[in-house]
């Protein structure tokens, strides 16, 4: 429940109370008594204090001037206080009997009252009759009755408060008022152009309204262009600082502005911008941004733990993509990306996870499979074998202790939030080096969800993708895998020559079956049946988008998600890789025995594991992530942009 808001003149005699004016050591009392003598005795000569303190026991101007000043007293004021208030409290030591009512409502020239919880200016405002400035941000401020703010003012700020319209202000506005800001605010809605005109502040020079949901562009623009004095504005923050010709557009329409944004506008720009206002009514209300995902590394080769497929399989297949959430416009794209994968990941069936480490036995297991050719393992499958889904690390095992540990899991982490679609990179195998290549544009017309969205950031999120893929029938149990190939290859060499030493034409009745058997073979992993894909995700982080909201137009980040390989994993994939040159490198060996010696001797030197210093250290998972916001640099561009 919130609390109820106190009104400003309690606040500010609250804040009076806090500074202690009547208490040591400030005041009148026994630590200077004998300044300031009863009244009854005293001539009008005597209002002025004396110098020196008479009695011993009593302190000096100059020594309780030093318990305020000092940093070390424990009378000093709190870090941060104003000026006014160190004023007020050395003037409490010189001469107290001058702090009455008249004095403070008469002295006060500005007024800061900074979250103290007021809701309400109450007439007692009105009676500081030189107020020129008022500061009363980060307070709880929803509606201002004009008529109680003082005539004299020439600077107001209401940052951070609860104001949702500018009517209230305008009744009867302080008619001198040369700066308001009303910036983190709740403005919202085309019709708060109408109270930014001439009408209301003659006299103003500097506004800023950053950080409320203004969306009317062209109508703001139109009324502030009426006034006169206008040379700086802030209205970055609003949804309608999102569209690409803001600036450009703004600048052209208010010709004597000088400062847009906490940026001088330069005679440069002002040329480039020349005509833009003019087309004002043809430019697309709608923001522009283009996310680029470029490559993921780091991330470690699943597969050289998976053991070598039986003839019953399975067949396993791993690929790898990225995922960001962004806002859903309800106005403009819709459910229609361009051809552009975009997804709510819904979690399936075979989605699970296995949360303990991946014990040693499992090394010493894939280490076995390659030495006993996993090398041959990847090569035709992969081109069979349809990639999609995503999911966890559980290990292709039988024992029902193992797959007891397994569990289903919705990680929220694929679940895009309320109001946002979860886009996704294409699929890509395995390699060191990842290239997403992906790219899209995004187009926003709701800017007020975007600005929302844009405060909050997005996920970005590395998920691998594992599918087990099963043949649709049966193979034999004496059935050789297709994927043999050293053997298959040195058998089928065999044959052919003998076939070439026998005339008798028997050898070729013998072969033709075998050729057609050796067909069937390669068009086995063609025909497979897929499980659903099991998701894994290897790195998630949040990416802050609020700079594209305070006027930077490129947001750039490696997100760097930790190292996921060890050095065991590197070494395994360098073995594979070896194997794999191993045998290739053979096929093109001379035929000669003696060369053939030569090249696996050398070949065996080559896949030994490497050796790495003390100091190794995996490459961490990163990915590179860039959101860029549109913006016009000329009016050539912004009308180039209105003709297509």
């Amino acid at each position: 429940m919130e609390k109820p808001g106190a009104p400003l003149s309690a606040a500010v005699r609250e804040h009076l109370r806090h500074l202690c004016l009547r208490e040591f050591p400030c005041g009148t009392g026994s630590w200077n008594k004998s300044r300031f003598l009863p009244r009854t005795w005293r001539t009008w000569k005597e209002l002025v204090p004396r110098e020196e303190a008479v009695n011993p026991g009593e302190e000096t101007v100059e020594a309780l001037l030093g318990l305020v000043r000092s940093p070390h007293s424990p009378w000093a004021l709190l870090e941060g206080s104003s000026a006014e208030d160190h004023f007020l409290r050395e003037l409490a030591i010189q001469n107290p009997l001058m702090l009455k009512d008249t004095f403070f409502y008469s002295y006060f020239r500005s007024l800061r009252v900074v979250d103290k919880q007021v809701s309400l200016v109450d007439k007692g405002l009105l009676k500081f009759q030189k107020l020129e400035e008022l500061v009363l941000s980060a307070n709880q401020i929803k509606e201002i009755d004009a008529i109680n703010l003082p005539p004299t003012l020439k600077v107001l700020e209401l940052y951070g408060n609860k104001i949702s319209s500018l009517e209230c202000l305008c009744t009867n506005p302080p008619p001198f008022l040369q700066h308001l800001g009303l910036g983190h605010n709740k403005l919202l809605g085309p019709l708060q152009s109408l109270y930014v005109t001439a009408d209301h502040w003659p006299n103003l020079v500097s506004l800023d309204l950053s950080f409320n949901d203004l969306t009317d562009l062209q109508g703001m623009i139109a009324s502030l262009s009426t006034l006169p004095h206008l040379r700086l504005l802030v209205l970055q923050g609003n949804p309608l600082a999102l569209v690409p010709y803001y600036r450009g557009f703004t600048i052209d329409s208010l010709s004597g502005l000088c400062v847009l944004d906490d940026i001088t506008v330069s005679p440069s720009e002002k040329h480039q911008f020349r005509g833009l206002s003019h087309s004002g009514d043809l430019l697309a209300r709608e923001a522009q941004l283009v996310v680029t995902i470029g490559n993921v590394k780091g991330v470690l080769d699943t597969s050289i733990l998976d053991p070598e497929p039986g003839p019953q399989g399975p067949f396993i297949t791993y690929s790898y993509y990225v995922t960001y959430d962004f806002v859903e416009d309800e106005e403009g794209e819709g459910s229609d990306y361009g051809g552009v994968l975009a997804e709510i990941v819904k979690p399936s069936p075979g989605m699970e996870e296995l949360g303990e480490d991946i014990p040693e036995e499992v090394f010493e297991e894939a280490e076995d499979s390659l030495e006993s050719g996993l090398s041959t393992q990847s090569g035709e499958l992969e081109g069979s074998v349809a990639s999609g889904g995503s999911g966890p690390l559980p290990r292709v095992t039988d024992s029902p202790e193992e797959l007891a540990k397994l569990r289903p899991r919705i990680d929220p982490r694929l679940c895009p939030s309320p109001g946002t679609v979860l886009f996704s990179t294409v699929r890509k195998p395995w390699t060191d080096v990842i290239p997403c290549n992906y790219k899209m544009q995004h187009m926003l017309r709701d800017l007020v969800p975007l600005k929302a969205f844009l405060l909050a950031g997005t996920t970005v999120t590395i998920v691998e993708e594992k599918t087990l893929s099963w043949p649709l029938v049966p193979l034999p149990v004496d059935t050789v895998l297709p994927d043999k190939k050293a053997k298959g290859e040195k058998d089928k060499k065999g044959k052919k020559d003998k076939e070439k030493k026998g005339k008798d034409g028997k050898g070729e009745k013998e072969t033709a079956p075998k050729e057609q058997k050796a067909a069937k073979k390669k068009e086995l992993p063609k025909e497979l049946r897929q499980d659903p894909p099991i998701l894994r995700v290897l790195g998630s982080g949040f990416v802050a988008l609020e700079p594209l909201l305070v006027g930077e137009p490129l947001v750039s980040e490696v997100c760097n998600f930790g190292v996921i390989r060890t050095l065991e994993t590197d070494r395994l994939t360098f073995l594979r890789d070896a194997k794999k040159n191993k045998n290739k490198k053979a096929k093109k060996a001379p035929e000669a025995g003696k060369s053939k010696t030569k090249v696996a001797a050398s070949l065996e030197k080559k896949s030994a594991a490497p050796t790495y210093d003390s100091d190794y250290q995996p490459q961490p998972l990163t990915v590179e992530v860039q959101i860029q916001l549109n913006q016009y640099r000329s009016a050539e561009e912004a009308l180039r942009e209105i003709a297509l």
